[in-house]
């Protein structure tokens, strides 16, 4: 199927296609060891690696006292002006929402 003129610039026919439309916009990456991105998609290549910038990462820490048999929940949050993401940290990839 080929689609032509303003609709093969959004069309979406393999998955690398929603990221590539996501391009210099602000995305959501989850990350191995619970890690959270929110930032500006500068570039990414076929394994998600990716450059983001103004990022805000969200690092959940839980810490167990397994005397007590408890656990709490840590967040920690840091602002990066530029980040390299390796694509096999990445477990999802979520571009900003789109209404039509």
């Amino acid at each position: 199927m080929e689609v032509t003129g303003t609709a093969a610039a959004t069309a979406v026919e393999e998955p690398l296609d929603l990221v590539r439309l996501s391009l210099d916009e602000r995305i959501y990456v989850k990350l191995r060891g619970d890690r959270e991105l929110y930032g500006r998609l500068h570039a990414f290549d076929q394994h998600l690696n990716m450059v983001l910038g103004d990022v805000e990462e969200t690092i959940t820490e839980i810490e167990v006292d397994e005397d007590a048999q408890s656990q709490s929940v840590r967040k920690v949050n840091r602002s990066v002006p530029m980040l390299f993401v390796r694509g096999d940290g990445v477990i999802l990839v979520s571009p900003p929402s789109r209404s039509a």
